[in-house]
């Protein structure tokens, strides 16, 4: 008996990394998760893990800045599974650069995927989780939404703007029984941060960095963050709403 059979799972991001190993976990706990994933090789890769592994997972190529996809794809998941219990917005991009750095373009898609991405979703999902009497939504927030980080204007506002936005969730949809929580992520060894590593042109010494800022002196695993992602979709989870809920090895410590 999974912790989450009959439930339906969006997950955003899904091809890779905290996304991917959600996608497995939710599946494994009985979700049928729904893989909201621009990369559509990286997508189809996550789907056959999940049914390699016995789950079921539908692909749906999407690009969350764009609001006709975006309700195309919750239309699937609602049409294909009977309804939407869980929106996870775990996708994210991350483009370096100081405020002077950073092209209009840049500023453009950082945003727009990191939060103009995330409200879409929930825009387009709560009107779903309304007709089954709730549901859960899942934020990507990050250290950086408190802390700063040299050349990073765009994703630290992206990130800071998270915060904001899922408490705004929370008190407007906690009526609707949909609880809104956002996960304020450390460094986790995924692909976003490898490419942000070899971005810097010092890998070597940002890896330092995050080693040193770690209480714990390592990186995050995905598996590690989805295991907090799923405690949130519980009833264990029932009176938790609003919260920014740490995963980041002691890094806000400091």
């Amino acid at each position: 008996m999974g912790r989450l059979d009959g439930k339906v799972a969006i997950i955003t991001g899904a091809g890779s990394g905290i996304g991917r190993a959600s996608a497995l976990l939710f599946a494994e706990e009985g979700a049928k998760v729904v893989v909201a994933e621009l990369d559509e090789a990286a997508g189809r890769e996550t789907v056959a893990q999940v049914s390699a592994a016995g789950g079921e997972a539908l692909q749906v190529r999407t690009d969350i800045r764009r609001e006709a996809q975006v309700e195309s794809m919750v239309s699937r998941a609602a049409s294909a599974y009977g309804k939407v219990d869980i929106l996870y917005n775990n996708a994210a991009i991350e483009i370096r650069g100081s405020a002077t750095q950073l092209s209009e373009d840049d500023w453009d898609a950082t945003m727009g995927t990191n939060v103009k991405g995330c409200w879409l979703c929930c825009k387009h999902a709560i009107p779903e989780m309304k007709k089954v009497g709730g549901g859960v939504i899942i934020n990507s927030a990050s250290t950086l939404s408190y802390r700063v980080a040299d050349e990073r204007a765009a994703y630290v506002a992206s990130k800071g703007a998270i915060l904001q936005l899922t408490r705004s969730l929370a008190m407007d949809y906690a009526k609707d029984n949909i609880r809104a929580n956002c996960l304020v992520i450390g460094p986790i060894d995924t692909p976003l941060l490898a490419q942000s590593m070899a971005d810097s042109g010092d890998a070597q010494g940002v890896m330092d960095w995050l080693l040193d800022a770690s209480l714990l002196g390592r990186l995050g695993d995905p598996a590690e963050v989805a295991r907090v992602a799923l405690f949130l979709c519980t009833p264990e989870a029932s009176f938790m709403v609003g919260g920014p809920i740490v995963v980041d090895g002691g890094m806000l410590v400091h």
